[in-house]
């Protein structure tokens, strides 16, 4: 076992080894290691542990000391010395007319390097460049060209699923990735569709492949002839993450059914001839999955506490208080409003009438159906002697003693007693 730390380095997510010798560095201080382009300002990231043998690769550097106040001016002023930097190179690269793209600048912790990152479609020819640099910076120059995911990695920035770049989050190192995976995991084959911000495939397709080609071992494929609790059929779609299959029956093969992998028994795995494959009288037996929450349907709180209950015991009684308010509906309702404006003028002082019927409770009573006699609901019986043309000047009788001179509007009766009404009121 070596002991060891853990450091980062700004230019990315990968961690290195460094012997500490005798100091003892904790997580997240700044510390100054030796490399092979000289000393470098690092941060640690896991403090003394003790690792293997095997995972340390030799020879194995030191750390020179822990990062003081004046290491951590130093680190700030080369941060601006790249900016300034940054801008050159864009300048000269114009004036040379080189078709290349800068992406980014480090400066070594002593000054004594400028590093500068660019990609490039091609080779390119920046020897020209590389003076010009080096008699602005009089420092050693290194132009490096790099490739479009270790950009991405550098620059950072969102992928489609709105999350960080993974490579620049917490990726050590780039993993292969083909377009096999893609296949394995049925994904779309579009490129768009499984491509990163950078242009290649997307590295997230290495994270579930061993996951899919472990279920793929218990699976059956596509266009296997198996048998099933209902018969005999082929398998016409894999479900891998729930384990399922879509089998067309040779009895019903027009609709499909589903089932679970542990239902199916394969007589031939993958396409082929069924030509001396002998199906079993036996069926497989069905595949009943356990689940509590059936024994436990509805939660008691849910069960007691109807929040609809009272709602509905209540509006019944306020739509038949509105019904009795109304007097029965609402075509009456206007009339009993409209009625008694037109009445407010010529109506007497004296409004409370101890005998008789009001005149006014009149137009409130329901409607009359036109086969109904409009003489069976009076209020006052007719006289077995007096003849039928006397009992209209009685029934007017009450509203000429309250002193209303005008006639009441007929009702629905008033066709009935157009031929001979008036002249029985003139005689009276």
């Amino acid at each position: 076992m070596t002991t060891v730390i853990s450091v980062r380095f700004r230019s990315g997510c990968k961690t290195y080894y460094f012997d500490p010798k005798d100091l003892t560095v904790k997580a997240g201080q700044d510390v100054i290691v030796e490399t092979a382009q000289g000393p470098e300002f690092a941060q640690c990231c896991e403090g003394n542990h003790a690792v293997p043998d095997e995972q340390v690769v030799p020879p194995l550097r030191a750390v020179l000391r822990i990062a003081t106040d004046n290491d951590r001016h130093t680190a700030a002023y080369n941060r601006s010395r790249e900016k300034d930097a940054f801008d050159i190179c864009q300048k000269k690269i114009l004036q040379h007319k080189l078709e290349m793209k800068l992406v980014r600048v480090e400066c070594s912790f002593d000054g004594s390097k400028i590093l500068f990152f660019f990609t490039a479609d091609g080779r390119v020819d920046f020897r020209e460049l590389v003076k010009d640099l080096a008699g602005v910076f009089r420092a050693r120059i290194e132009l490096r060209q790099i490739g479009v995911r270790d950009e991405a990695k550098m620059l950072g920035g969102l992928g489609i699923c709105g999350r960080p770049f993974c490579c620049a989050q917490f990726l050590d190192d780039f993993v292969p990735v083909s377009i096999k995976m893609a296949k394995t995991q049925s994904l779309s084959l579009n490129p768009t569709k499984i491509s990163g911000t950078c242009g290649r495939l997307m590295c997230c397709l290495k994270y579930e492949q061993d996951a899919y080609e472990d279920a793929l071992k218990r699976m059956p494929k596509n266009d296997s002839f198996v048998q099933t609790p209902d018969g005999p059929g082929n398998i016409c779609d894999v479900n891998v993450l729930k384990e399922t299959v879509h089998v067309r029956l040779d009895e019903k093969p027009e609709a499909p059914r589903c089932y679970h992998s542990c239902e199916l028994c394969v007589l031939r795995n993958g396409k082929g001839s069924r030509d001396g494959i002998q199906v079993p009288q036996e069926r497989p037996a069905r595949y009943v999955e356990e689940r509590k929450e059936d024994e436990f349907p509805m939660p008691l709180v849910i069960a007691d506490f109807d929040p609809d209950a009272p709602a509905r015991e209540e509006r019944p009684a306020r739509r038949r208080n509105e019904r009795r308010r109304r007097g029965g509906g609402s075509k009456p309702q206007q009339t009993a409003e409209k009625v008694p404006e037109k009445r407010e003028k010529p109506r007497p002082p004296e409004k409370k009438r101890p005998d008789g019927p009001r005149a006014d409770d009149k137009p409130r009573r329901p409607r009359r159906k036109p086969g109904d006699k409009p003489q069976e609901n009076r209020p006052q019986p007719p006289k077995s002697g007096a003849p039928k043309p006397s009992q209209k000047p009685a029934e007017n009788a009450a509203p000429q003693e309250g002193a209303q001179s005008r006639r009441r509007p007929r009702h629905r009766g008033g066709r009935r007693r157009s031929g001979g009404g008036g002249t029985p009121a003139a005689e009276g």
